[in-house]
């Protein structure tokens, strides 16, 4: 397997979805706590970037498992990567369980120097994981892909990466993860966004595969409205952020890419095509993160 097709298979570009939030986290901490711990936040970029690139491996190899019926034969062989390259999937599921069995290793030796709420995180992300693309209902398959994939990478690698740098000095408690959680509020809904576009995008394909999700149980009409109303709520959450004074006031800058977020949206809005439009949603994702870390980082240095 070549480089290329290997970044291919694990969907690299797509790593940005895990990679800010942690930067994001980091952030937090320092800005709260003025703390940091390196090695343990280290080894948990290291362990994160590993277990996402399996779960997105993984996602491409129960698809290819599953389309066995006439109708996603086609997707089998011209659209899955496995299918395309002609990748063996004996070598695919072996390399899916080496990625998840060196992150967890990583997990478990920081869990043994941080303690047991890192556990429980570790463990509901590992789950999400798992059953993201796996099991005999696969989560990306039902109406509640947006919520778990939101939530696990926009909030919960945010949240510990603030728990890893403050272990020692937190109680956690609703009073530590409640301000997290609106902090995180926008990467939260950006993430959603993103599989919500891909569902709306892919609404005949998922049909044809028997895949269930929100866009086939609320209709593509209500599904661009929730992808709108997405976006304003997650901004709403950044601003209340910065107003109860989690998040520096010139993270507000952030608001600089509305108009371009809205300018993507409405093309995506006008027509929902796979390779057309479809990246769209993920410049939006790539400039409201990276736009929130840069105002953020820029908050630290000049406090304020």
């Amino acid at each position: 397997m070549s480089l290329s097709v290997f970044l291919e298979l694990v969907e690299i570009k797509a790593k940005t979805a895990s990679v800010f939030p942690f930067l994001l986290g980091t952030f937090f901490a320092w800005y709260h706590y003025h703390q940091l711990h390196p090695v343990y936040l280290l080894l948990f970029f290291v362990a994160m970037l590993m277990f996402n690139m399996a779960v997105d491996a993984n996602d491409n190899y129960q698809d290819y498992h599953r389309a066995t019926h006439n109708q996603a034969l086609a997707f089998r062989e011209k659209t899955n990567i496995i299918g395309v390259h002609k990748l063996n999937p004996s070598h695919i599921g072996w390399l899916i369980f080496w990625l998840i069995a060196v992150s967890a290793a990583l997990g478990l030796f920081i869990v043994s120097r941080t303690g047991w709420p890192l556990f429980w995180l570790g463990l509901f992300s590992y789950a999400v994981g798992y059953f993201y693309a796996g099991g005999p209902r696969p989560i990306s398959s039902t109406p509640f892909g947006e919520f778990f994939s939101g939530i696990t990478m926009g909030f919960v690698i945010f949240l510990i990466s603030v728990y890893i740098n403050t272990y020692d000095v937190i109680t956690f408690n609703w009073a530590f993860v409640w301000p997290v959680l609106l902090s995180s509020g926008l990467a939260v809904c950006s993430i959603a966004n993103l599989l919500l576009a891909n569902n709306i995008a892919d609404e005949q394909e998922d049909r044809e595969l028997g895949r269930t999700t929100i866009v086939y149980y609320l209709g593509k009409p209500a599904a661009l409205k929730m992808f709108v109303i997405l976006y304003v709520v997650g901004f709403v959450c950044l601003l209340a952020s910065v107003w109860l004074g989690y998040l520096p006031k010139l993270t507000l800058l952030t608001f600089l890419t509305v108009p371009i977020v809205w300018r993507n949206t409405r093309g995506f809005l006008a027509k929902q095509i796979k390779k057309e439009t479809f990246p769209l949603a993920i410049k939006n994702l790539f400039l409201i993160t990276l736009a929130q870390v840069i105002f953020f980082g820029l908050g630290l240095l000049i406090q304020w």
